[in-house]
């Protein structure tokens, strides 16, 4: 089950889950250090955990499938993405059973929807892990 995608400067881990097990995926390569339960950091980082969740609940029960893949999408690019000329570059390893896994589709679909915004212009792609959002 997909929780969230985190980046640089988030917080994971038990202070901010009840989930058991709990096991992160990385996607890139990391550097991670230990914050001690006191560090005014955390109380930030609760925020913006809260924030994210949130916004990915929005995401999620969007009324269509199409619509959530594009508002997925859209969020991983304000996330992670890079402005370039002609739109903005998403670069993460996330397949389309992961992209399908959280927005609650089938990975048959999202291929499907994927293609289709293809053949419409809203993304291009360059390789399994590049794409532009326009």
């Amino acid at each position: 089950m997909t929780l969230g995608f985190w980046g640089k400067g988030d917080v994971i881990g038990h202070p901010l889950s009840r989930m058991e097990p709990y096991q992160v995926e990385c996607l890139t390569t990391v550097q991670i250090c230990e914050l001690p339960p006191e560090s005014s950091y955390l109380q930030k980082a609760l925020l913006a955990h809260a924030w994210k969740s949130e916004e990915l609940l929005r995401i999620i029960h969007q009324s269509s499938i199409a619509n959530r893949l594009l508002h997925l999408l859209l969020w991983l690019a304000d996330q992670f993405g890079k402005p370039m000329v002609s739109g903005i570059l998403l670069e993460l390893r996330l397949t389309h059973q992961d992209l399908a896994d959280t927005i609650g589709s089938t990975r048959v679909s999202v291929t499907r929807l994927l293609s289709q915004m293809e053949r419409d212009g809203k993304i291009k792609r360059f390789s399994r892990t590049q794409l532009i959002l326009r």
